[in-house]
């Protein structure tokens, strides 16, 4: 998705003034503040943020941006995150020396050229264009030879869109893209791919016909002959048993005639 046609406070033009840092980070002198977030406020000045000199972390998605110009001055920033703005370039980052992570997705960034301002950041190891969970984009994500121009033009990332290209894991990611890649049709006059062919027999998983239920029936009948006999065997055993009682109770009074 790209960037919505209108943000939430544009008509009302707001601008980053020192009220408005002072009131978001808790600091009274702006040099100080180290972590600011800003999203979602309808922003379409940075105005004065600029001022911050010490800021390491900054929050600005969700606005309405259309230009970078005040971060130029902001050396020690090392976290971005731009994403969800109209941003046409990134030019004023060239100057954020110590700039680590950048999340610029959701904006307007039409081509890799635009991208060339990051090649000369040596700490920038994260990247990230497009976020489908978000469904936020760039234009120059819908080319073909996106990921491998941008992997060209910033040799150093380690992360790009949250999939890790160098380092530890990332043969893993690489394997994901190559089978996507292969299961894409393709367009090209080169020769065709072969035709997986089945594995099994024509017929194979269809249902099979029914069989004869003869066995079944003479193993019915061979465990209710089994079963009368263990009755036979029952009646037996109980009749030996009165029997035994009987012979062993005390002999009945026996009248003899002398």
């Amino acid at each position: 998705m790209e960037p919505r046609g209108e943000k939430s406070g544009e008509a009302n033009g707001v601008r980053v003034t020192p009220q408005l840092l002072k009131a978001r980070s808790g600091e009274f002198a702006l040099e100080s503040i180290l972590l600011l977030k800003l999203q979602g406020l309808g922003l379409v000045d940075l105005g004065c943020l600029g001022e911050c000199l010490g800021l390491e972390w900054l929050d600005l998605s969700g606005n309405a941006l259309t230009q970078l110009g005040p971060l130029a001055s902001l050396r020690q920033l090392a976290v971005l995150n731009v994403s969800n703005n109209r941003l046409t370039g990134l030019e004023p980052l060239a100057a954020c020396e110590n700039l680590q992570s950048l999340n610029a997705a959701g904006n307007l960034l039409a081509g890799p050229g635009q991208l060339q301002c990051l090649a000369a950041l040596p700490g920038l190891e994260r990247l990230r264009l497009r976020d489908p969970s978000a469904q936020l984009s760039n234009p120059l994500c819908t080319s073909p030879s996106y990921w491998a121009s941008v992997r060209e033009l910033l040799p150093g990332l380690k992360v790009i869109d949250g999939e890790r290209v160098s380092g530890r894991g990332s043969d893993f990611y690489q394997l994901c893209r190559d089978l996507d890649s292969s299961l894409r049709p393709s367009s090209s006059s080169g020769p065709r791919a072969v035709e997986a062919q089945p594995w099994v027999e024509p017929g194979y998983w269809e249902s099979w016909p029914t069989r004869s239920s003869s066995i079944l029936e003479e193993a019915c009948r061979q465990f209710q002959d089994t079963l009368q006999e263990c009755h036979d065997l029952d009646r037996q055993a109980r009749d030996s048993l009165a029997q035994a009682e009987q012979a062993l109770s005390p002999a009945r009074a026996t009248s003899f005639v002398f």
